[in-house]
């Protein structure tokens, strides 16, 4: 065994295979190879896999879950003491498992909902099939907010953040009524009126533009709608190359005040 040993920590491939994992957890604890713990990880691999498949189905690819659950094995093997006398399967597991729900519970959502929501969202589904089953109906809003203890507008608040955590497929297909023929989503949501943003443009120009002296708008119509140079826009002003190239920055300066005012709203 000590010969084997030797051999692990001189990273010989050949007498890692020949090591239980007892040994393995021995030796990584005291060198902190990656190699030792990669070995480690390929012999327990079979534990994310298993714990992933629980989760499918649940608005996440498997293949996301497995990752995420992959990396909970490594910090299960990181954390791991082989001297308190444990299984490493039953440490890992919990590990495993709360990494996977720490991931649901930060990237499932579509969009960003508060964790107050999430975590009530979560405790109002579980309560409606305790409820459904107690009271042998469709329970109430007001059933699960005298169970839960909350008001039934926080009850109805959790149940529409819920519908954003599994988002519906654009491919998603559906039966028009009309002709009976089917329809994918993607086709027949709105999308947004390319007109809006020139309009917002125009509106944010106009605006600056009323803040401006007779002599800076003169520039700005010479420069950026008629493109002359600062030269020949110095000469109709009978004023020096620099004297524009200054005001042009003024009030370039302006309309940035004026678009962080903005953005600020």
């Amino acid at each position: 065994m000590a010969s084997a040993i030797n051999n692990a920590k001189e990273y010989n491939v050949k007498a890692l295979d020949e090591l239980d994992n007892k040994e393995l957890f021995s030796i990584y604890r005291d060198t902190k190879d990656i190699k030792i713990r990669n070995e480690l990880a390929n012999r327990y691999l079979y534990i994310p896999e298993i714990l992933s498949k629980k989760y499918v189905n649940k608005g996440i690819d498997y293949e996301d879950i497995y990752q995420v659950a992959s990396l909970g094995l490594i910090y299960a093997i990181e954390r791991f003491d082989i001297d308190r006398g444990f299984e490493f399967s039953s440490f890992a597991t919990p590990t495993i498992i709360g990494e996977i729900k720490k991931y649901f519970r930060d990237k499932g959502w579509a969009i960003r909902v508060p964790r107050r929501i999430q975590e009530l969202s979560k405790k109002v589904n579980d309560v409606k099939l305790k409820l459904q089953q107690s009271l042998q109906r469709v329970p109430k809003v007001k059933d699960i907010a005298d169970y839960l203890k909350v008001t039934e507008e926080e009850v109805l608040e959790a149940m529409e953040a819920g519908y954003v955590y599994t988002p519906k497929s654009l491919d998603v297909s559906y039966e028009n009524s009309s002709d009976d023929k089917e329809v994918q989503l993607k086709d027949i949501i709105g999308e947004d009126d390319k007109n809006f943003l020139s309009v917002e443009n125009r509106d944010f120009l106009q605006n600056c533009m009323k803040k401006l002296n007779e002599v800076e708008i003169k520039i700005v119509h010479s420069r950026f709608l008629n493109d002359k140079t600062q030269v020949e826009v110095a000469a109709d002003l009978g004023v020096s190359q620099m004297t524009v190239s200054r005001m042009e920055k003024r009030i370039i300066n302006k309309f940035r005040s004026e678009l962080k005012k903005l953005n600020e709203l």
